[in-house]
């Protein structure tokens, strides 16, 4: 019987922390907070050790999932079995968002490059909840239009951005979602390779920049980590150049406006 009753605080604990933590993912605020506990007990949360597969690329899309606690990497693999990572997500972050909405299998794996707290809600139970709670359904549009964002974001670096400057904003946009505002640390299957894949570079291109970056004091490589050191620089270094005034390439002289 103390057995059970101490089961049962547990399996409460953990219900009130997930209920906590998804009160804060911007997704399920308009919810409410009756709605946020009722989206809680519809699904479940799982704990993941550093490197391990959350869902993997081509499994039928029956889940979304929430990241509550940790870090994850989303990784593309090629017909020939070579990897890429396009993205990495913290907390209250979502995805599995697009297979549920249409019906096609994940179109990327997920696994884990720190211990993560990830909460599982079934396709069924997130239908019944949108049923319920309509404004959910603008919740999603919402993250499809962020994910567009993303996507339009990402081509103009590659347009506009150097090499430096592509992996400048990486580091940046790294260390302030790893609540580490000055750090990245290369492990849990973080590696430069990964760098690379995710700002369109080769590695040793990644390396050459890195410790260029190192050489002029924008950052100090200690073992793994990649420290932060002049963050200004770093971020004056990722802007995309405004456009020269007076000529254009595609359309020779133009008019200030």
């Amino acid at each position: 019987m103390v057995l059970d009753m101490s089961k049962a605080v547990r399996r409460d604990m953990r219900h009130t922390q997930s209920v906590d933590l998804l009160a804060g993912v911007p997704l399920f605020q308009v919810l409410g907070k009756e709605g946020v506990a009722a989206a809680a007990q519809a699904g479940s949360c799982r704990t993941y050790p550093p490197g391990q597969l959350i869902c993997h690329q081509g499994d039928p899309g029956e889940h979304l999932y929430v990241v509550l606690e940790g870090l994850v990497k989303v990784v593309f693999t090629s017909e020939g079995g070579d990897e890429m990572v396009l993205n990495v997500m913290g907390p209250q972050e979502v995805f599995g968002e697009l297979a549920l909405l249409d019906g096609s299998p994940r179109s990327a794996s997920v696994v884990t490059l720190q211990p993560s707290a990830i909460f599982v809600l079934p396709r069924a139970q997130l239908l019944q909840l949108i049923s319920r709670n309509p404004g959910l359904a603008d919740g999603f549009l919402k993250l499809i239009g962020k994910l567009v964002r993303k996507l339009t974001e990402q081509a103009g670096d590659l347009a506009f951005l150097d090499l430096q400057g592509r992996l400048a904003k990486l580091l940046l946009r790294l260390s302030e979602q790893d609540d580490k505002v000055r750090s990245v640390v290369l492990d849990g299957g973080l590696t430069q390779s990964d760098l690379a894949g995710m700002i369109g570079a080769s590695r040793p291109a990644v390396n050459r920049a890195l410790r260029s970056f190192a050489t002029r004091g924008l950052i100090t490589i200690q073992g793994r980590a990649i420290v932060l050191r002049d963050l200004e620089s770093l971020r004056r270094r990722s802007r995309v150049p405004a456009p020269i005034r007076g000529f254009s390439l595609l359309a020779g002289p133009v008019q200030d406006r």
